[in-house]
């Protein structure tokens, strides 16, 4: 793509965004694959990215992403949360929660098919997820599709909630997949989001949440 193109496409994204919204300097793309940066750095650049596409980040001490994850809950009013029961995060979550009543949120395990919970997966108000990575050239967070925790998990609720690991933000996909041995291993369900759900008409009318989730959440662990 030339950069005429590109920036004819972008000139007329962000000029469909509603007055007032801020649209992050964001820099140009990063080094080649294999020349990394900083921890801050990573961290600061996927912020950015993902900011510019209306996802909400948080960067939290590794112990404390669960109290965040309650702050945040309180503040959406969420009274429903869907989880993986044998994925990591969801037994982490589970384990570390500090009230015991559990602030009034029902923990929904998705521990059956998805045509057992089709009723209840399209009832909740959140989903949580972990992730595999993600990259900081692009703003985007990378999830696999499992048994532990499928697809719907991070595409049916209204909101996202995803846990990543600061040592996980790669500057580059194709670093990511080096890194991740994709060569060997190529994975038959990888997923990039960068952002909540969003479409927009022939007027360039942009919506949240039509094909997925309203709001990304994601907690970067630190």
């Amino acid at each position: 793509m030339s950069s005429i193109s590109r920036n004819r496409i972008l000139a007329r994204l962000f000029g469909a965004l509603p007055p007032g919204t801020e649209i992050p300097d964001l820099e140009p793309a990063l080094a080649p694959p294999g020349e990394g940066f900083s921890s801050e750095e990573a961290i600061r650049r996927l912020k950015a990215r993902m900011a510019a596409v209306n996802a909400e980040i948080h960067v939290v001490a590794s112990g404390q992403w669960r109290q965040q994850l309650q702050a945040i809950i309180r503040t959406k009013s969420v009274k429903r949360l869907l989880y993986g029961p044998d994925s990591a995060v969801g037994r982490a979550l589970v384990a570390g929660w500090t009230e015991p009543s559990r602030d009034g949120v029902e923990f929904i395990a998705y521990d059956a098919s998805a045509e057992a919970l089709k009723q209840t997966i399209f009832q909740v108000d959140a989903g949580l997820t972990g992730t595999l990575g993600a990259v900081a050239e692009t703003g985007a967070l990378i999830l696999k599709s499992s048994a532990e925790e499928p697809r719907l998990l991070s595409l049916v609720p209204p909101i996202h909630f995803a846990v990543l690991d600061a040592a996980a933000i790669y500057p580059d996909l194709a670093t990511a997949m080096q890194a991740l041995n994709w060569s060997t291993a190529m994975p038959t369900n990888m997923l990039l989001i960068s952002g909540p759900s969003k479409t927009a008409d022939i007027e360039f009318t942009l919506a949240y949440g039509v094909h997925g989730p309203k709001e990304l959440v994601v907690l970067i662990r630190t």
